[in-house]
């Protein structure tokens, strides 16, 4: 079997494993995403693996999920506006086409993107920016990671992850 973390991002969040966990939060794991080449972006996991969109959720368990996402939301703005003067606000996304499980993406923008795609959806960014190594999640996002997790844990986010 393949230990690759990659494989079940909510079942090695809930073992630990899921070195890109920010928090822990009500209904959710709070990732910083695995490409970085829009600072901050961040995923909101389902803690429940076979929730694989928002209405497999009961009522109040969906209710919780979309605070926790309003939640992610609003500490990658906030935590984006204090790192870059240039952040202009943030995209929320469930599309769930790809990957079987519930997830929200959390986008920021930046006035510095290309200006024929800073007002478009970010899957219209070019195989580079999701391929290339540079955009990798690394040691250089970790003041990133750490603001993003204060500001979840001044919005009640959830214990240290």
């Amino acid at each position: 079997m393949d230990n690759d973390w990659r494989n079940d991002r909510i079942g090695s969040a809930h073992r630990g494993e899921n070195p890109t966990v920010l928090r822990r939060l009500d209904q959710s794991f709070a990732v910083i995403g695995d490409r970085q080449f829009l600072p901050g972006y961040s995923v909101l996991l389902t803690d429940d693996p076979s929730a694989t969109r928002l209405s497999d959720l009961p009522r109040a368990r969906r209710t919780a999920y979309l605070g926790d996402m309003e939640r992610l939301a609003e500490a990658v703005e906030r935590a984006c506006r204090r790192l870059d003067p240039a952040f202009r606000r943030v995209n929320i996304e469930i599309l769930g086409n790809k990957d079987p499980y519930l997830h929200a993406h959390i986008w920021p923008r930046y006035d510095w993107e290309p200006a024929d795609l800073v007002q478009l959806p970010v899957w219209l960014y070019e195989e580079q920016y999701w391929r290339s190594s540079g955009y990798e999640l690394g040691p250089r996002h970790d003041g990133l990671r750490t603001a993003i997790g204060e500001e979840l844990d001044r919005l009640g986010g959830g214990a240290a992850g």
